[in-house]
């Protein structure tokens, strides 16, 4: 799906990736991987792709959590959850294809400051519930 995507960019990490996607663009990072967006050109719509970090992308408990993060969200299907489009590999390596949520983090929200009583209270009635959901 990402070929010219990945083409495109320096990182290792992110030229594994190849196949049908364009227009890179870093969301963010963290212990689990990288996220970017992308158009996929294949289906005409934005994606976004989760890619292992280089030190971890054979590792095969890393590997393993990956298989189980994509079997996971596979089996639900919730509004709060963003949908899984597919699993690829590319020279070797797995790539999570999945659903594109636009807006800020939570991280990013408070950074602004903290959230309202009933704002704080929704919120955390929604991480209740996916937390239900999703069995975690």
């Amino acid at each position: 799906m990402i070929r010219q995507f990945f083409r495109s960019r320096r990182h290792a990490h992110a030229r594994r990736a190849r196949g049908r996607a364009r227009g890179p663009r870093s969301l963010g990072a963290g212990g689990m991987g990288e996220v970017w967006r992308a158009r996929d050109t294949r289906l005409g719509r934005e994606v976004a792709l989760k890619v292992l970090p280089d030190g971890l992308a054979t590792d095969a408990d890393r590997l393993s959590r990956l298989e189980r993060e994509a079997r996971l969200l596979a089996a639900l299907n919730h509004s709060g959850i963003a949908a899984i489009y597919g699993v690829e590999q590319s020279d070797g390596y797995p790539l999570l294809v999945l659903e594109l949520v636009e807006g800020p983090t939570l991280a990013e929200r408070l950074r602004r400051g903290p959230l309202p009583v009933r704002e704080a209270l929704e919120v955390g009635r929604q991480i209740a519930l996916l937390r239900v959901v999703s069995r975690w």
